[in-house]
């Protein structure tokens, strides 16, 4: 079993089909990255390595994650908005043999691994290119268990852990992505606007295996414009988008008149709450184009998936809720003892399928609390309903737990968010002596409009009980996110600590 197989079978089905485009541009046929790939795998070697990857969107990516599995190896996807000395953590962590860099990111990452320098290469450079000008090698066999992308975590709350992922976990990712998500065939194309180093890339097994082509915007990044020209360009558009993404793609849409771009046929979307207000605008923008998935690092993008059936009822239940379980997944919602709760009832989420990771890269206490009994406890908290449907609440270090009830964040960010003056709302904790801790408000007010905090707080009460309302609003003119678009609680609740 390896992940190679799927570009080698797309290359011998289409050779001279276009695979890889930057922006409007091809760059590479199908038997070219299958060339590159197994050319580097030569240069690679026998010996299964691990190789990171510290990039900005390259059409690059593509024959490094491919040589790297041809050569029985795996990657190390790296966020490109790093700091370097945080990669050299990451770095020490996973040792890999090679650290593949773009040139803007190359110099700093040298400093900042002064006895490793000579172990980073620049990406397009005379170096990087020593790598492929070799005989191309065999594809390496490898086992199903064998190490295949080493996913570190966003590190939002903390140290990063690296999620290790092997060749049954992608496999299987890829597989149930094709029984549910999308019916992907040679005349659809990836727009790969979101990171490759997590969303975007862990979906090119899919694409790849299917045959649609690879685009990286030029220059790469997410711009809402350019997504839409893309999506003009190429045919059978599908994206996977963060929830803070398809808001600024809608508002550009609307703003250019209600633009509907021809080519566009699937976003995906997940990585963090989609609030069921801004949903029905991105409808109504965009029609029924979208799936939502729910999944982690350590069961990439495979717990639950919204159906576009599900988009297409608009009923709120169901649009406020991460869908059903996905094809060979086993999703249960637990009390603290692990054991089930009722339909309705609050609980951690737990799920158990071949996705799952295999533990955390050299952190045994780290596996052993977050794998129990051959499944996986997610941190997130959620309720089930009869049909199956899940519900996500919050991640259980985010619940608010103000004069000794439970305060789901979302569910007050809900409310708040069907204000027309709310653009973006993030709900925190703060310490405080009286209630143990009250809810905070940072808020981003809509362009142009104007609010008072009694007129949200009269909105809230119409809305969700006295208890859950906000005690403060912080204004905000953005919220801090990563580059996966997250918003970084972690960040916001310093900022309220440095003010007591």
């Amino acid at each position: 079993m390896n992940l190679f197989s799927l570009l080698e079978s797309t290359a011998r089905r289409w050779p001279e089909a276009n695979a890889v485009f930057s922006g409007t541009r091809c760059v590479q046929s199908w038997a070219q990255l299958h060339d590159r790939a197994l050319r580097l795998a030569g240069a690679l070697g026998a010996e299964p390595l691990r190789i990171a990857i510290f990039s900005e969107n390259c059409p690059e990516y593509l024959e490094l994650v491919f040589g790297a599995w041809a050569a029985g190896s795996a990657v190390v996807p790296l966020n490109y908005k790093l700091h370097p000395r945080e990669v050299a953590e990451i770095a020490q962590d996973a040792e890999p043999s090679w650290l593949f860099a773009s040139p803007a990111l190359a110099p700093g990452l040298r400093e900042a691994l002064p006895h490793s320098s000579d172990r980073v290469i620049t990406i397009g450079e005379a170096g990087y290119e020593a790598f492929f000008i070799g005989a191309p090698a065999e594809p390496r066999a490898t086992e199903p268990e064998a190490l295949a992308w080493l996913f570190y975590t966003s590190g939002t709350t903390g140290r990063s852990k690296g999620a290790m992922l092997t060749q049954r976990n992608l496999i299987a990712m890829t597989v149930s992505h094709l029984a549910d998500v999308e019916a992907i065939d040679e005349t659809c194309s990836q727009i790969h606007a979101a990171p490759m180093s997590h969303g975007s890339g862990i979906y090119i097994p899919a694409y790849v295996a299917r045959g649609a082509r690879q685009v990286i915007p030029d220059p790469p990044g997410f711009e809402p414009d350019t997504f839409l020209d893309l999506c003009d360009a190429h045919p059978g558009c599908g994206a996977f988008l963060a929830p803070t993404m398809v808001q600024r793609l809608r508002l550009a849409a609307e703003a250019a008149g209600g633009r509907r771009p021809s080519g566009l046929r699937t976003i995906i979307y997940g990585g963090g709450p989609m609030y069921v207000e801004e949903l029905n605008k991105a409808l109504a923008a965009f029609g029924q184009v979208f799936v939502q998935i729910y999944g982690q690092g350590e069961s990439p993008m495979t717990i639950t998936w919204l159906r576009r059936a599900d988009h297409e009822s608009r009923e709120a239940s169901l649009l406020g809720s991460v869908g059903i379980a996905r094809t060979g997944t086993q999703v249960r919602v637990v009390d603290g003892n692990g054991r089930d709760l009722p339909a309705g009832e609050t609980g951690e989420i737990i799920c158990r399928s071949d996705v799952v990771m295999a533990g955390y890269w050299r952190n045994p206490k780290g596996t052993a609390d977050a794998l129990r009994d051959g499944w996986l406890y997610t941190g997130d908290m959620g309720s089930l309903d009869e049909q199956g449907y899940l519900t996500l609440r919050d991640r259980s270090k985010d619940v608010v737990i103000s004069g000794g009830s439970n305060i789901y964040p979302r569910e007050v960010e809900e409310a708040l968010l069907t204000h027309p003056a709310v653009s973006e709302v993030c709900v925190v904790g703060m310490p405080d002596a009286e209630w143990g801790e009250v809810v905070v408000a940072f808020v981003v007010k809509a362009v142009g409009a104007s609010v008072a905090e009694q007129e949200l707080d009269a909105h809230c009460l119409e809305r969700i009980a006295r208890f859950k309302r906000p005690k403060r609003y912080v204004w905000e003119d953005a919220l801090p996110k990563n580059s996966y678009g997250k918003v970084l609680k972690r960040v916001l609740r310093e900022t309220l600590i440095a003010s007591i």
